[in-house]
């Protein structure tokens, strides 16, 4: 076997794969032994059919599998030996100028096109200079928190007709272009808080809604957040921009909720027991959490920020013919050439930011331990019990075994694994960054990080 690689240019580069028979006959004879202890051929006793015959039947089948393992294992070890940074997986060259047989062939040639990785550093994250912003927690927005707990705890109810503070829950049909509900489209069921609508003439026409009405609706009009107008879809909110469709509505009922009293079985549900008395602690405690949740948000903020800047400073090139192709082949589903046009440039800018990032954990020597992740597992754990009225920090033991088997879960702990070195690429655009700080509303800062230029 001999495998080289010849460099096209920075970002390409062909693999071949040189096979003689003697790399692979002792696999296909063995397999073929084992066919033939096992065939069971009417005529014959089991395990002495003649070899010819099983070979006959399954021998091509035999070497063209055992020949693709050797291939998958070897093109695995050479890139890994050769340290390649590839984008995408290995793919056949389309510049085959002959095609294979099987049947006759005893030597072969393979000839794999690839994708590389740019080459770049990531010193100019140091000289970027960015606004942080700091959020002002004032006296309306802990009123409405507290409306919104209120409600949250409150009674439910189902009038016939929707009022302007009630909520009408029903199904997000997408439609076609002649407005007709389109074959496989999104097909989601939730529910619009009339009182969100950015649109005035539909949130007007909603008051009043009852059962089995239907509206044609933008998703984009049910909430001015971006992550609101995704859920109500059923969509990831990186997917929303490429979302153009109305939508059919169908209200399915109304839902009407009758406040919770600001009273000590309140403070007790939302704080646990005894851990808020009286209204001026429950406010003071409601203002010191939205201070937490509107740092979270500024650092959200800053982190698109830096993404939109690096992007636009490295100027990333990548093989993109390559990889329009690998896109083609590799998704599960059938994709036309014109859809990868029309969504290759967000998934471009989504890929360079992807090694950029990498790039900065691999830099800064940024690393994740498991105590780590459990740790912060356990602290999540607390704050949903404490959330629920539930003594979650009495027990140590108890809450490390549940993390523990909460990071059992492949997904989860990918996921929290994900979030803590979010967390700590944050403290580091922090303590790198020339951050100005700038001090806002909350109105003007949902302005700065969701309305669209």
């Amino acid at each position: 076997m001999n495998i080289t690689k010849q460099k096209v240019d920075d970002l390409n580069a062909v693999i071949k794969v040189q096979l003689d028979q003697a790399d692979y006959q002792e696999n296909v004879d063995k397999v073929l032994k084992n066919h033939r202890k096992n065939a069971n051929i009417p005529g014959f006793r089991k395990g002495h059919v003649p070899m010819g015959m099983i070979k006959k039947q399954v021998g091509v089948s035999v070497m063209v599998e055992e020949i693709n393992k050797i291939l998958s294992e070897s093109l695995h070890k050479f890139i890994t030996d050769e340290d390649l940074n590839l984008l995408g997986n290995p793919l056949p060259s389309l510049d085959e100028k002959h095609s294979i047989d099987w049947t006759t062939q005893k030597d072969f040639e393979f000839t794999y096109e690839v994708g590389i990785a740019p080459e770049f550093d990531v010193d100019v994250l140091s000289k970027l200079k960015l606004d942080y912003y700091k959020i002002k927690v004032a006296d309306k927005d802990v009123d409405k928190y507290i409306s919104d707990v209120a409600k949250r705890y409150g009674k439910m109810s189902n009038p016939d007709a929707a009022e302007a503070d009630d909520m009408v829950f029903g199904k997000f049909e997408e439609l076609d272009g002649e407005g007709n509900v389109k074959e496989g489209g999104i097909n989601h069921s939730s529910v619009i808080i009339i009182e969100a609508v950015t649109d005035k003439k539909v949130q007007k026409s909603l008051v009043g809604a009852k059962a089995n009405d239907t509206y044609e609706i933008d998703p984009k009009v049910v909430s001015a957040n971006p992550q609101d107008q995704a859920a109500a879809i059923g969509v990831d909110v990186s997917q929303l921009d490429a979302i153009i469709s109305k939508f059919k509505f169908t209200v399915e009922k109304i839902n009407k909720i009758i406040p919770a009293e600001l009273d000590q079985e309140l403070f007790d549900k939302v704080y646990g027991p005894g851990a808020v008395t009286d209204v001026a602690a429950f406010r003071a405690k409601v203002s010191e959490e939205l201070g937490k949740g509107l740092s979270t948000d500024a650092d959200r903020k800053l982190k698109v920020d830096i993404q939109d800047e690096l992007i636009k400073k490295l100027k990333l090139k990548l093989p993109d013919t390559f990889l329009k192709r690998w896109i083609k082949e590799s998704n599960e589903k059938p994709i036309t050439t014109e859809q990868i046009e029309e969504e290759y440039d967000n998934y471009s800018k989504g890929l360079q930011w992807q090694l950029i990032e990498n790039k900065l954990i691999q830099s800064n020597d940024i690393k994740v331990t498991n105590e780590e992740v459990v740790e912060h597992t356990k602290g999540l754990l607390a704050q949903q019990m404490a959330g629920m009225g539930l003594p979650g920090g009495t027990n140590d033991e108890e809450l490390t075994e549940t993390a523990n088997r909460v990071l059992q879960n492949e997904e989860e702990a990918r996921n929290l694994y994900m979030m803590m070195y979010d967390m700590k690429l944050t403290d580091l655009y922090k303590s790198t960054l020339k951050l100005k700080e700038k001090e806002v509303s909350y109105e003007d800062f949902v302005k700065l990080a969701y309305d669209k230029k």
